[in-house]
């Protein structure tokens, strides 16, 4: 049983996803910061970088786009020719793109010209005209659902018909179908009377796209706290779905709904480095630029039989809560799980099988590489949003992201060392520095005299300033020579 948790206030929009009672799923969206996935604008070519095979495109962000050739739907008249950038655009030239993936760190956001509109049943490809049905469907249900594909297919362009059709009829789909037409066309005129760079379709908001996206034909309970985004959701849904617009529950009161629910809490786990399993057991997910890192921990579960048995159990335990992880966070990219040691060739493929098992009812697009002996999985995960971690944290001031601080000692050894440098630089009798309130006691401590060792050392009186605890132990600030 699914349920989606909508609530907001003047601060955000948040969204959890539900699933047998479990927060599965927990999307954060904030005025000014929203995801610009699904956009699409006008853009300028700027840049056709031959080295990279890529081009950067202009389109108004503070920003440029990137826009790998592989995105770059190929004319007929250029389709015999080698896929090269150079062969594709031009500085100057103006395209329709349409963002796939949000701006990380310092990268823009990545590009495609390969445009779709998604409804709630079908993906509309304007530009491409292919016809497909979901793989993650079963055999018999994706053969119903070509046919039904090849029945309203569209006199232009492709049609893609996603997952959530499953159980859909002929009628539900047609009408979902018709209803992203109906944005084409308008993007289209949009398009027309635009100069690049500029918006020409904005994705719907977080609110809307998760009705659409993340229930299936079998709809779930979907709570909301907010009584205009109630009414503006079921007159969405009287547009795509309206034998569902009055199933959608509105549920106000003076606390959000999130809190009522004690999901916040919930929430705020899934920042953790330390994941506690139930068993107790536990997992530990660092992040790396190029690649997430999961290593599954016995902890204080001891087992009862033998410690291959133990491994095989906190193993088969981790892969519901990995996977539970990487939805919960929207981990993307690379990803590695050092599994506990196991000695068996078929307890390694039977946690394999059961991390594949869970890995089905991840919506994101994901590829598992055979467990090594050394009990390392090597998977990919696709992700276009930012994540929990890059929407609500940012790096820490003291240790950079690093998640590490120098220790005491290491830190009074730079004070000292920054002091002697400064004291030694300068020409003015007395120096004024400013330091952490612990460096200035262990700098005046009595028996070591560190403060006076200093004096004699550079000929200069010191005078310390006690500084902020907030400050980095090793910050050094010179106040006046």
């Amino acid at each position: 049983m699914r349920e989606l948790v909508i609530s907001r206030d003047e601060f955000e929009t948040r969204v959890a996803l539900l699933e047998e009672g479990r927060l599965v799923e927990y999307y954060v969206e904030r005025p000014g910061r929203e995801s610009l996935v699904g956009n699409i604008y006008k853009g300028r070519v700027e840049n056709v970088l031959a080295g990279m095979d890529a081009a950067f495109v202009d389109i108004g962000l503070d920003r440029n786009g990137y826009l790998c050739a592989d995105e770059v739907l190929v004319p007929e008249g250029l389709r015999s020719q080698a896929r090269k950038i150079t062969n594709l655009l031009r500085s100057g030239k103006e395209i329709l793109v349409q963002v796939v993936r949000d701006p990380v760190g310092s990268k823009g956001p990545r590009l495609t010209t390969q445009l779709g509109i998604a409804g709630r049943f079908v993906v509309y490809l304007p530009v491409t005209p292919v016809a497909g049905v979901s793989r993650r469907l079963e055999e018999a249900e994706r053969e119903r659902l070509r046919a039904i594909c090849r029945a309203i297919a569209p006199p232009e362009g492709g049609l893609i018909i996603r997952t959530a059709a499953e159980g859909a009829d002929e009628g539900a789909i047609r009408r979902d179908l018709e209803f992203v037409l109906k944005i084409w066309k308008e993007v289209k005129t949009r398009a027309a009377g635009a100069s690049a760079p500029a918006l020409v379709y904005a994705e719907a908001d977080l609110a809307v796209r998760a009705v659409r996206d993340l229930l299936g034909f079998e709809w779930g309970r979907v709570v909301v706290d907010d009584a205009r985004l109630h009414q503006r959701l079921k007159n969405y849904l009287r547009a795509v779905a309206p034998e569902v617009a009055d199933e959608m529950e509105l549920c106000e009161g003076e606390l959000p709904l999130i809190e009522r629910l004690g999901l916040q809490e919930e929430a705020k786990k899934a920042l953790a480095r330390r994941v506690e399993l139930p068993s107790g057991g536990y997992l530990v997910i660092d992040h790396t630029e190029a690649m997430t890192v999961i290593d599954v921990n016995t902890g204080r579960y001891v087992g009862k039989r033998t410690l291959e048995d133990t491994s095989v159990k906190t193993n088969v335990e981790a892969c519901r809560e990995i996977v539970r992880q990487l939805r919960l966070r929207d981990i993307g990219g690379i990803i590695v799980i050092d599994f506990i040691d196991m000695a068996s060739p078929s307890n390694r493929e039977a946690v394999l099988a059961t991390l594949e098992a869970e890995l089905a009812q991840d919506r994101s697009k994901t590829y598992v590489v055979e467990l090594s002996p050394l009990g390392l999985v090597e998977m990919t995960r696709q992700s276009t949003s930012q994540g929990l971690r890059e929407v609500l944290t940012v790096p820490c001031l003291c240790c950079c992201g690093e998640g590490r601080v120098l220790s005491q000692e290491s830190a009074f050894i730079e004070v000292y060392r920054r002091i002697s440098v400064l004291a030694s630089a300068s020409k003015a009798p007395l120096v004024r520095v400013e330091v952490h309130p612990n460096m200035a006691a262990r700098l005046r401590a009595d028996k070591e005299m560190p403060l006076a060792r200093l004096e004699r050392k550079t000929g200069r009186q010191i005078q310390l300033e006690v500084g902020s605890h907030d400050l980095p132990l090793e910050r050094v600030t010179l106040v006046s020579d």
